[in-house]
Parts: C-alpha cells; sequence; structure tokens
C-alpha cells in the first residue's frame, strides 16, 4: 500500500449521540444518532451520500468538460431491513437529475451523461465498487 491509497478519517464523541469525523486534511463532518429535534445526518445518511457524491464527482468531471450543468442533483435512497443478517439497507438507488443550457458543448455533455454514470459506477466510484463487492469490515478495541 502506497501513501497515496490509504483513505482514513478519525470518528470523536463530541457529546452523547454526538460525534465528529475528521480527515487528514483538517475537514470534519459532525453526525449523530437522527434523534428528533436533531438536523445532522446519521451514519447511514452519511453513506447515502458518499454512494451519491462519489458518483457525482466523476460524472461532474466527465460532463463539464463540455457545458456547465444549468443543475445537477443526485438524489439517493435504500431501504433499512432489519432481517436474519442483520440491519443493513437494500434496494439502493443513485438517480441523476442533469440539464444543461442549449448549445454544442451541452450536446455532447448531454451524450456523454450516461456513459459517465455507468463508468462512474462500473469501475470509477470506490463507495459503490466496495459496497458491491462486499468489502470484510473489521472492528477492534485498541489494547486489547
Amino acid at each position: 500500500m502506497t501513501d497515496n491509497s490509504l483513505r482514513s478519517v478519525t470518528v470523536e464523541r463530541t457529546s452523547t449521540g454526538h460525534f465528529v469525523a475528521t480527515n487528514a486534511r483538517g475537514g470534519s463532518v459532525s453526525f449523530g444518532t437522527g434523534a428528533a429535534g436533531d438536523t445532522e445526518f446519521t451514519p447511514v445518511e452519511l453513506l447515502l451520500a458518499a454512494l451519491g457524491g462519489c458518483t457525482a464527482v466523476d460524472v461532474d468531471i466527465a460532463t463539464t468538460r463540455h457545458a456547465e450543468p444549468t443543475s445537477f442533483t443526485v438524489a439517493v435512497r435504500g431501504t433499512k431491513v432489519d432481517d436474519d443478517l442483520g440491519n443493513r439497507l437494500t434496494d439502493l438507488a443513485v438517480t441523476f437529475h442533469v440539464a444543461f443550457p442549449d448549445g454544442e458543448g451541452a450536446e455532447r455533455a448531454r451524450a456523454i451523461l450516461p456513459r459517465a454514470v455507468r463508468t462512474s459506477h462500473d469501475r470509477l466510484c470506490t463507495v459503490s465498487r466496495t459496497v458491491e463487492t462486499g468489502t470484510p469490515v473489521t472492528a477492534t478495541i485498541a489494547d486489547a
């Protein structure tokens, strides 16, 4: 593994049910349990945002080489189930709503949009590729 391949965040508890994740570059995002009255994202919502965001970044880079979109929204959904396999999401779906203005560059952006979405999903997006391949997760306690 090279230094460029490692990805990491640190999650710190800030109060009961509230946490902050910080990346190696110093960026942070707060999240919590989703208790009544809280507006913070839950971990599941962050996962959905990561699924949509990963593909959105790829598609944005590919299409905006040709034209700036007039609108660009990605809707991500999943159904939470609790069955013999435990709590998990099923029926994950990422849906793009993208529009471009008139013009030659915009025609090219519209033409490559389906391929950009497909290529991101099938090869480029680390988040959806990780979810779909079912990468094992280990949980340990330091110094135990």
